[in-house]
């Protein structure tokens, strides 16, 4: 299905979204911010949805903000007053990292070329990030004089750490592959003719499982990154109630005693 500059291909309880605007490089343009918001703010509602696979047309995976909107002043984050630009952020670009970290279905990037500024974070806000030999990370918004206003400054940090955090931002150096797999940006490199199917086989071995249990080990894991450890206890207390409540959740355990697969009706 093509919506405007954003193709999602559903196959299963798996979709692959792409970013389809390649002679650009994927930039996050308003209208591709709004496209992107509308279809994860539908994600969760979507009880037959399980795992999404994000990638980006042609050779980059997204360049970030659109530099000559902001020569222009042609996007509300660089336009109007200080106030006018503050809210051009927090009811523009900003709503993507809101709505991936409300979001109980696990995230796939297929991280194709280029990952540049907000591209860089865009990817930081997938759950899981697999490359090619194509594959650079730049957070590189001093280039342009300016701070990461779409989340980078939260998301960095707990993707590379502090201090790789802080050289990647400072010095807005392009980071490669498999320095990039080193340093956890991405968890695996495959040949760029690979990726995608590389990406989709995970997604599809995440989509093998239990619905419901699928969304809230995600929902656990996320959250228990801002809890102390009797939180995080009490909150898995809760969900192993709920899942251990389901019909699903019998069907695991019958069809692993049985030695059969196993037959799944997402309740």
């Amino acid at each position: 299905m093509a919506a405007g500059k954003l193709l999602i291909d559903r196959q299963g309880a798996v979709a692959q979204v792409t970013l389809n605007d390649p002679d650009a490089r994927n930039p996050l343009t308003p209208s591709m911010v709004r496209e992107i918001c509308d279809f994860f703010a539908s994600a969760n509602r979507d009880v037959s949805l399980s795992c999404i696979v994000l990638t980006g047309a042609g050779p980059s995976f997204c360049s970030g903000g659109n530099i000559k909107d902001m020569r222009d002043g042609t996007d509300p984050m660089f336009a109007g007053s200080p106030n006018d630009m503050q809210e051009g952020y927090r009811n523009g670009v900003q709503m993507i990292p809101r709505l991936f970290h409300q979001l109980d279905v696990p995230v796939i990037a297929a991280v194709n070329g280029h990952a540049i500024g907000a591209g860089c974070d865009l990817a930081c806000m997938c759950d899981i990030r697999i490359g090619s030999p194509s594959t650079k990370f730049a957070e590189s918004f001093m280039r342009v004089g300016i701070v990461s206003g779409d989340g980078g400054a939260w998301l960095l940090p707990r993707v590379v750490g502090l201090p790789r955090a802080l050289e990647m931002a400072l010095t807005c150096r392009v980071i490669g592959p498999e320095e990039a797999l080193s340093w956890g940006l991405v968890t695996h490199i495959v040949p760029e003719d690979q990726l995608i199917e590389r990406a989709m086989d995970m997604a599809r071995s995440v989509a093998a499982f239990p619905a419901r249990s699928i969304r809230l080990n995600k929902r656990l894991i996320v959250r228990s990154q801002d809890m102390t450890l009797d939180g995080s206890l009490e909150l898995s207390a809760a969900f192993q109630a709920i899942v251990q409540n389901t019909k699903d959740q019998k069907e695991a355990v019958n069809a692993l005693l049985e030695k059969r697969p196993a037959n799944f009706v997402g309740a």
